[in-house]
């Protein structure tokens, strides 16, 4: 094998690899399918589930023409070989030449197959079949259901393009390069499986931790897959999922360092002096959530604990405003995010009238 034809075999080879792994950099020089092919396949936020049927017929037709591209590619960089004369063709090369056309042909056969009916033959739109009972009365309403919730800005998205996590209200999904798995929230139940530590980059302060879930659903015709995702995004996931998730394997899932703070802040408030709540007052839903009451006070209390009349503290007169998480998330928010262990005695504004406390002047409300 001569050097040119040495050369364009590594070089297609690594394109070959990249273009269907689709490196970062590849992504942003647009040679990925969806950006060749993305006035053919429309708006993904329009219509998700008929945007990714039509990618992925796309994707495997594109994929399987990798082969023939490398045949038609060697007829210019080795002339030589008179690879377009298919009589003078050698033994490997005219089977090299026909596995390149029966597996082209194979995949147009299979795409006609796949649209016939409005692509109901589809894999994703048998998926989709499997949830076809009461309220949805065929896989074209799942779809409408899909197509809504992903539209919402609250969803759940997380992962490369290649392996991504959509948790929406209902429905959890995986959308892969050939596939997009669907599940119900309301029929499934996750299990942590496996945990994985990487360490991305020499500057990163520690690995990151990959959990890897398995989705199991009550529904027989539903095929179980797994999603994986940075522990970092596992208290946004449960947050966001209706569906319970079991720790099988025993996993220590690392938290970040704002959870970490938080439970340290509470476990520290909860040592402070409670207050009283005065007769005939109630307590008001937190202004940060409103999903909690306010359970939180701050009442300068630090300098008779240390006995520090000079403290930077200042007194706060504001009524109880805020839970305890929220203001803890406040705290956190005001620090210096390169050096966590100065957070705890660290002094921040009140979120309402600026009046400057610490850790020891939030008491929990009795």
């Amino acid at each position: 094998m001569d050097s040119p034809e040495v050369t364009f075999t590594l070089a297609y080879i690594v394109f070959a690899i990249c273009f269907v792994f689709t490196p970062d950099e590849f992504r942003s020089a647009g040679l990925t399918v969806q950006h060749l092919f993305s006035s053919w396949l429309g708006s993904e936020d329009v219509g998700f589930i008929q945007y990714h049927v039509k990618r992925t017929s796309i994707t495997i037709l594109v994929h399987s023409a990798l082969p023939l591209g490398y045949y038609m590619g060697m007829c210019i960089a080795a002339p030589e070989k008179n690879l377009g004369y298919i009589h003078q063709l050698s033994d490997s090369w005219r089977a090299f030449l026909l596995l390149s056309f029966c597996l082209q042909l194979a995949s147009w056969t299979l795409i006609i197959y796949w649209s016939h009916l409005h692509w109901s033959n589809h894999p994703i739109s048998r998926a989709l079949q499997a949830h076809a009972f009461p309220p949805y009365s065929g896989w074209g309403t799942v779809a409408t259901s899909i197509n809504t919730e992903f539209r919402q800005i609250d969803k759940f998205a997380t992962g490369a393009p290649g392996a991504r996590v959509i948790i929406t209200d209902t429905w959890v999904l995986k959308v892969t390069t050939y596939h997009v798995y669907v599940a119900l929230q309301n029929d499934s139940h996750l299990t942590v499986t496996e945990s994985r530590q990487h360490q991305l980059s020499p500057e990163s302060a520690s690995p990151t931790q990959i959990l890897t879930l398995r989705v199991e659903s009550i529904n027989p015709n539903v095929r179980a897959f797994d999603i994986r995702l940075n522990s970092t995004e596992y208290a946004e996931l449960r947050e966001k999922l209706h569906a319970p998730i079991r720790n099988a394997a025993n996993v220590v899932i690392h938290q970040t360092i704002s959870d970490l703070f938080l439970e340290t802040f509470k476990a520290q408030v909860e040592l402070n002096q409670p207050y009283m709540l005065p007769s005939g007052q109630d307590l008001e839903p937190c202004i940060g959530c409103m999903q909690f009451p306010a359970g939180a006070k701050l009442i300068r209390l630090c300098c008779e604990d240390d006995g520090d009349n000079d403290s930077e503290c200042q007194p706060c007169f504001c009524r109880p405003m805020w839970c305890l998480s929220c203001l803890g998330r406040w705290f956190a928010s005001r620090q210096d995010q390169q050096r966590p262990e100065t957070w705890l005695a660290s002094k921040v504004p009140c979120p309402t009238c600026r009046a400057r406390f610490c850790i020891l002047d939030v008491c929990l409300v009795h």
